[in-house]
């Protein structure tokens, strides 16, 4: 008996052994991918988030007298502009919540280039943060005028109302509001005029499309805060993003989303963006992203470009363009939504765009406007929804098609909001 209960008790010992080892194991596999994740998730942390570099910079040469603006003074000497939470995706583009008295922002600020280098490779060379030497000493103030006026006709080519924009920019450039612009001001002022984001910010901020910019130190810019973003969508974390389809994370995107009354409202705030930059006061202008992370809303349902990256003017468009070798027409591509046509003879691209903004824009409001429309609408919305995104070639070349089919399908829209406390 005793012989029989022994190979029993060996065996059941040698299997709690097994399970011990098992778990000890499962537990040691589990720590190390749980402190491998905290590793690279603070890594990337220190990398993408390095505000305090941008505040020291810009401070240093505001007490230095080398920069000036309406915010060094409460970023610098008062603490009453204060950076909070990282939104940055770019460690050469800084992007933090902000505060500054009351008010609430987004703070954007430039650093120079991280230093980036594979083993067995040379380091890159770091790139210096911006220098503030623009315009030099003895500029005077009719000199920097005409500086900034042959930037923005670089940036918008000829424009009629070029003279009216210079005299814009010269009154923000004005930060203490003393009726004059100095040197330091002026350095600021042309800093942020080399940042895209901001010179398309200042040119759609009059209709309400972007965020105001609220103040500036150096290229350092504080702007509004959109209440909610991105237009549609939910944030899935780094690990689960690779492994939902597409067709599954377009169902799942509609679904954090308002009631479909304000979504008519943000989307109607869209069509008017398309309206306002097509042959706008400075200029047409294209939609080459129309991804919903670079767009919000208030919390009044107003629309609101809060990447204006996604936007560039048609003439910087049509110049790279021409620039641009090609083999086939997938070589001709700005962005994600501004293609043109290659020129298989010339092996260079064509400049017209293949599809104007609003038929890209009435591809992006399609799944968002029909989940959830009323029943007696959601036909003809389809209908007028499809007849738009099957416009092709400049909007240039189709005003009265282009204006018709937007002014319906605003019409459209309109009827069924106007009567809603949702259209206020």
């Amino acid at each position: 008996m005793a012989k029989g209960l022994f190979p029993r008790a060996f065996y059941f010992q040698a299997r709690v052994s097994f399970v011990r080892v098992k778990y000890l194991f499962l537990t040691w596999l589990t720590v190390f991918v749980g402190g491998w994740v905290i590793y690279v998730q603070y890594s990337n942390y220190t990398e993408l988030c390095r505000g305090h570099e941008c505040k020291n910079t810009i401070c240093d040469q505001y007490r230095r007298g080398i920069i000036d603006g309406s915010a060094c003074s409460s970023l610098c000497d008062k603490d009453t502009l204060y950076l909070g939470r990282c939104l940055s995706t770019n460690p050469n583009n800084q992007v933090y919540t902000g505060g500054w008295g009351d008010l609430d922002g987004v703070i954007r600020c430039q650093v120079g280039e991280v230093l980036h280098y594979e083993l067995g490779e040379d380091p890159e060379p770091r790139r210096e943060a911006a220098v503030f030497d623009k315009p030099t000493r003895g500029t005077s103030v009719e000199k920097f005028r005409e500086m900034v006026f042959n930037h923005l006709k670089s940036k918008l080519g000829e424009q009629a109302n070029l003279a009216s924009l210079v005299t814009q920019i010269l009154t923000i450039a004005d930060g203490n509001k003393d009726g004059q612009v100095s040197l330091p001001e002026a350095r600021s002022a042309w800093a942020l005029l080399q940042l895209d984001t901001v010179l398309l910010g200042l040119l759609l901020q009059d209709r309400g499309h972007t965020p105001r910019i609220l103040g500036f130190c150096g290229d350092l810019y504080m702007t509004e805060r959109v209440a909610y973003g991105p237009l549609y969508g939910l944030k899935l974390p780094w690990p689960l993003e690779a492994w939902v389809p597409s067709g599954a994370r377009r169902s799942i995107d509609q679904w954090f989303t308002p009631s479909w009354p304000r979504k008519a409202k943000i989307s109607m705030g869209l069509l008017e963006l398309v309206e306002d930059i097509f042959h706008g006061t400075y200029g047409s202008f294209l939609m080459c992203d129309l991804s919903a992370d670079h767009f919000g809303y208030t919390d009044r349902h107003d629309l609101r470009l809060t990447d204006t990256r996604a936007v560039v003017s048609e003439d910087v468009f049509r110049r790279t363009m021409r620039a641009l070798p090609c083999e086939k027409d997938d070589d001709c591509r700005l962005g994600t939504n501004c293609e043109t046509l290659c020129d298989v003879a010339q092996k260079r691209c064509t400049e017209e765009v293949t599809q104007p903004n609003l038929a890209k824009a009435c591809g992006a409001l399609r799944d968002y406007l029909l989940r959830g429309a009323p029943t007696g609408l959601k036909e003809e919305l389809e209908r007028q929804l499809y007849t738009c995104m099957a416009l092709k070639g400049s909007a240039g070349h189709m005003d009265m098609e282009h204006s018709l089919i937007l002014n319906n399908l605003k019409a459209l829209l309109w009827k069924q909001i106007s009567h809603t406390k949702d259209s206020r």
